[in-house]
This record gives structure tokens, C-alpha cells and sequence, in this order.
């Protein structure tokens, strides 16, 4: 029972879970826009974001050796040394735009994390553009990239998509924020510290209804042409919700870590899985 605890624990807090979450969002991204699977995308902001959130989440603790190389984060650092090499490998596999957005995202990450002006905080601290910044990155990494990559053409749906993946993204860092509200300092003032938690939960359910609207507007939505698809997409979309919802009532303080860094980080992942089972 330890080992499989401590398997767990690695597993997580190495940002190999939130990386499936991510590779999932692209896959689904590429069933609605009907674009093949591209290999070099998907595992780019996989091993990408296994890089990219153990830096945010350990690069200042190693910097000023606020905590000893214990064995677990040796693991952590080796696998994110790894996992940088092959993100280079595929950067070099992707088209010239991609690799200029992904440098964009990039550069929002070390901004994320890195204190660049003098007496200043990072991106990380700024009072209330957290979530903002998260959300964006999250949008252009599963969503933006892998359409610009396919090269297919831009259409309203694009921007339909980009506007629900944004509201998705956000309300589920309202769970995090929520469940972190004890211990996030005054200062960033999260979602929560700012208007309470029940107010956080309303405006949760009140996004996860214009999430579920938009899709009406999207034009793969047509009852006329095809019955079938429509109507499946449309119970995809309001599942998903309706697990969101559950994941936003059911938050409080007292939820252990694993209700938001396994369980709420699943709901992509979850998804995906449930896109395979009915298309």
C-alpha cells in the first residue's frame, strides 16, 4: 500500500497526470476539428507540460535550497530533464507558426515564474491574474496549437471552441482555489478570497451554462443532417458539465489533495475517454 502511494504521489506531483490531462484535451481537440492525430504536437505539450509545471511548481524551492534533493524530487528533476529533451527533439517536428505560438506560451510561463523586473513578483503573485494567465495558457497549448499545426482553416468554431476550452479551464481552477482558500496567501486574491466561496460556486454554475449554450452555435450541431452525432455531442458536452458541477459542489477546505490533483485533473482525461466510447 505504501509503494502504491508513493507510485501515486511520483505520479502526480511529477505533472505526469496534469500531462495526460493536457494530451487528452488535444486528442479531443483533434476529434472536433476532425484533424488526424499528429504525433508531434500531442507529445510535445505532453513532455511540455511535465517541463513547464515542474519548473513553476520547483524551480524557486531548488534556486534558493529551501528544501533537500530528497529522493522523490530527484525523480521529479530527472524526469523533467528528460522530458525537456524530447520536447526539443518534437519543437523541431512542428511547423514554423506553431513553434512561434509555443515560444509565445513559453514566454508567459517564465514570466509565470520568474520575478524579471527588479522589486517585482512574478506573473504567479500579481493579485488576481492567476487564473487569467493559466486559463490562456491552457487554451493555446490543447486547442490553439494543434489547430494552427493541422493547418486547417480558421472558422467561427475555432473561436466557439477557444471561448468554452477558456470557461472549462476556469471553473476548474475555481475547484483548486476553492480547496486552497486556508492556505493561499491574502495577497493573490484568488476568485475565492475575493467574493467567498459560495458566490466562486455560483459563478461556476453560471459559466458552466454558457459553456453548455455555445455549443448550440456550433455548426457540427445539426439535427437536419445528422441526428445521431449531434445529439451525442450535445450529451458529451452536458456530462462533462454536470461532472464539473458535482467536482464544484462537493469542494470545500477540507477535501484532501487528491480531490483536485487526481480527481479534478481526471475530468479532461475522463472525457476523452467518453468521446472514444460514443463516437
Amino acid at each position: 500500500m505504501k509503494f502504491f502511494k508513493r507510485a501515486l504521489d511520483f505520479y502526480i506531483q511529477g505533472s505526469i497526470h496534469v500531462a495526460f490531462a493536457v494530451y487528452s484535451l488535444i486528442r479531443i481537440t483533434d476529434y472536433m476539428f476532425h484533424i488526424p492525430y499528429n504525433k508531434p504536437v500531442a507529445f510535445f505539450a505532453f513532455f511540455g507540460t511535465i517541463v513547464g509545471y515542474n519548473f513553476v511548481k520547483y524551480e524557486s524551492l531548488v534556486r534558493t535550497k529551501k528544501i533537500q534533493m530528497l529522493s522523490n524530487l530527484k525523480g521529479i528533476i530527472f524526469i523533467s530533464f528528460l522530458s525537456l529533451f524530447v520536447v526539443g527533439f518534437y519543437f523541431f517536428q512542428l511547423q514554423l507558426i506553431t513553434q512561434i505560438v509555443s515560444v509565445a506560451f513559453l514566454t508567459i510561463t517564465l514570466l509565470y515564474t520568474l520575478p524579471f523586473f527588479p522589486n517585482r513578483k512574478n506573473a504567479r503573485n500579481w493579485a488576481g491574474v492567476k487564473i487569467y494567465i493559466v486559463a490562456l495558457c491552457w487554451v493555446g497549448v490543447t486547442l490553439v496549437l494543434p489547430v494552427l499545426d493541422s493547418g486547417i482553416a480558421i472558422t467561427s468554431d475555432f473561436y466557439l471552441k477557444c471561448v468554452q476550452r477558456f470557461i472549462l479551464v476556469f471553473v476548474l481552477i475555481l475547484v483548486f482555489e476553492i480547496i486552497d482558500l486556508a492556505n493561499d496567501d491574502p495577497y493573490l486574491q484568488t476568485v475565492p478570497q475575493q467574493i467567498g466561496v459560495k458566490r466562486t460556486k455560483i459563478l461556476g454554475y453560471v459559466l458552466l451554462m454558457i459553456f453548455c449554450g455555445l455549443e448550440f452555435f456550433n455548426s457540427n450541431i445539426n439535427f437536419n443532417v445528422n441526428f445521431q452525432s449531434s445529439l451525442l455531442q450535445l450529451i458529451s458536452i452536458f456530462l462533462l458539465a454536470i461532472m464539473v458541477v458535482l467536482f464544484l459542489l462537493f469542494a470545500n477546505e477540507k477535501r484532501s489533495k487528491y480531490y483536485t490533483s487526481f480527481w479534478v485533473e481526471s475530468v479532461p482525461i475522463v472525457w476523452w475517454i467518453l468521446l472514444i466510447v460514443i463516437k
